[in-house]
């Protein structure tokens, strides 16, 4: 379904990811984490067209990427960044529609299938009650779903994800990860996406790809991959792990932070 290969990626002539390459199946749910700086949000960014690489293609569905338009791409891939903004008095449900316009063409006006697509997505966000609710009156993890809203508008086959939960407190945070594990099995939709939580990677990915200093230090099942050693080689932290009460799915609980030998001796040197 979507394809990266030898991606290298920076801004300024600055190389930060590397001879990055990775497969993504159809009906997958990837989550890409790793240190603050590693690369996640770049891959993210350069996948959606927002950064150009410095080297490498992605192909979207067997199709070359460059030589797609922003049209075509729109209609098959929607990508949800960390900051998104609109209008102080613009509605839900006008933003919402926003993700019909891959569909239209130019001054074209919405029809009855357009709006229809556009209800089922604020009723597939549990939005519906707050609709005509301009967007600066509601919270945060509101604002979160009428954007996960306007990307489901666009009635895409992969969906790409720049940190999904940040600035949303833990209840948001999980009714919006529910939402994307929901729409990724009930839709086979596939989904890309970045977090900083262990524990919310674990749980809500079916592949896990492990970034540092711009390469992938490791890549398969969270259950499989993720263990003591990784993590200290990764974030320089000790962890214990555990199983849930399935004895499933992996809870991680930090125990300390690691300080590298150069740490120490740089701290010496002062």
């Amino acid at each position: 379904m979507l394809k990266i290969n030898d991606f290298t990626i920076g801004y300024n002539e600055k190389v930060i990811v590397k001879n990055f390459n990775l497969h993504v199946k159809k009906g997958e749910m990837l989550t890409i984490i790793g240190p603050n700086g590693s690369g996640k949000s770049t891959v993210l960014k350069a996948v959606g067209r927002l950064l150009k690489p410095m080297n490498g293609v992605v192909y979207l569905d067997g199709k070359l990427l460059l030589e797609m338009s922003n049209k075509e791409i729109s209609k098959e891939m929607a990508c949800l960044s960390q900051h998104n903004s609109a209008p102080k008095d613009m509605t839900i449900r006008k933003i919402v529609s926003f993700g019909r316009n891959p569909h239209k063409n130019w001054f074209e006006s919405l029809n009855k299938k357009d709006e229809d697509i556009i209800t089922w997505a604020i009723e597939k966000t549990n939005l519906k009650h707050m609709e005509n609710k301009n967007i600066s009156d509601i919270s945060g993890g509101e604002r979160q779903r009428a954007w996960m809203a306007m990307a489901l508008a666009q009635n895409p086959k992969v969906l790409l994800l720049d940190e999904p939960t940040t600035y949303l407190d833990i209840n948001n945070q999980i009714e919006i990860l529910e939402l994307v594990k929901e729409l990724n099995k009930k839709l086979n939709l596939t989904v890309v996406m970045v977090l900083h939580d262990l524990n919310q990677a674990a749980k809500y990915s079916t592949e896990v790809l492990v970034l540092k200093d711009g390469a992938i230090k490791a890549q398969g099942k969270p259950e499989e991959i993720l263990d003591k050693k990784l993590i200290r080689s990764v974030y320089n932290v000790d962890m214990d792990i555990l199983k849930d009460q399935f004895g499933e799915k992996v809870i991680f609980i930090p125990k300390k932070v690691y300080k590298e030998n150069k740490m120490r001796e740089r701290f010496k040197e002062q």
